[in-house]
């Protein structure tokens, strides 16, 4: 497995992960929301996620739940527009179906 590991730059980077209702997709969410990237949590579970966020938040993370299901491709585009819409520019993508952490490309 790569780790990857994120400088706490005030840039703040923008990095979507699905599969964050728990599991690694939880603990990365939580991870890099503590290194001071935003973060835009995507799962099923909306509930979930939904209260994910709340404590990101107010350990003042920046985070938002948004509803996802990786196996739709009409669910991805809205995800990453959604994302895209709140935040800005997204720098990386963190998924199980990847086995990591994508980098993006300009």
């Amino acid at each position: 497995m790569t780790i990857f590991h994120f400088s706490s730059q005030p840039d703040s980077k923008v990095v979507l992960i699905t599969g964050a209702s728990s599991g690694i997709g939880e603990a990365t969410a939580r991870h890099l929301a503590e290194l001071g990237r935003r973060v835009a949590l995507g799962a099923r579970r909306t509930d979930r996620i939904a209260s994910i966020v709340k404590e990101i938040q107010k350990a003042g993370g920046r985070a938002v739940a948004l509803e996802l299901d990786v196996t739709d491709l009409e669910s991805m585009r809205a995800f990453v527009s959604a994302a895209r819409e709140r935040f800005g520019r997204v720098a990386a993508i963190s998924s199980r179906r990847l086995a990591g952490i994508e980098f993006l490309q300009d």
